[in-house]
């Protein structure tokens, strides 16, 4: 696999489960979370109010927005509580090597 467009996050040993790590590609922030061992990545924006939602709570594979309690699914981006009504972008991640890599492939 060729990684010249991915974005490096860092390595398995710095991604605990229950951690996340900010990374931009471009002007696209992304945050990816070490849920028990598998890793996702989304924007890191709330699409209620254009926050950041990195450093919110996560509860299972939901991140909650600090700021008005919106939630979104870490795997797919998806809204699953209000007050956010659209979804936000989640991206692909590959491991090589202990090494975590993502880009913005839309």
């Amino acid at each position: 696999m060729n990684l010249a467009d991915w974005v490096f996050v860092g390595t398995r040993s710095e991604m605990l489960p229950g951690e996340f790590k900010v990374v931009w590609d471009g002007d696209t922030a992304i945050a990816v979370y070490n849920i028990d061992g598998d890793l996702y990545a989304i924007e890191d924006v709330c699409s209620h109010d254009g926050g950041e939602l990195a450093g919110g709570q996560v509860h299972g594979f939901e991140v909650e927005c600090p700021r008005h309690g919106a939630r979104f699914d870490v795997r797919t981006g998806a809204v699953m509580c209000p007050p956010a009504y659209e979804p936000i972008a989640s991206f692909p991640v590959h491991e090589v090597d202990g090494q975590i890599w993502t880009r913005d492939d839309r």
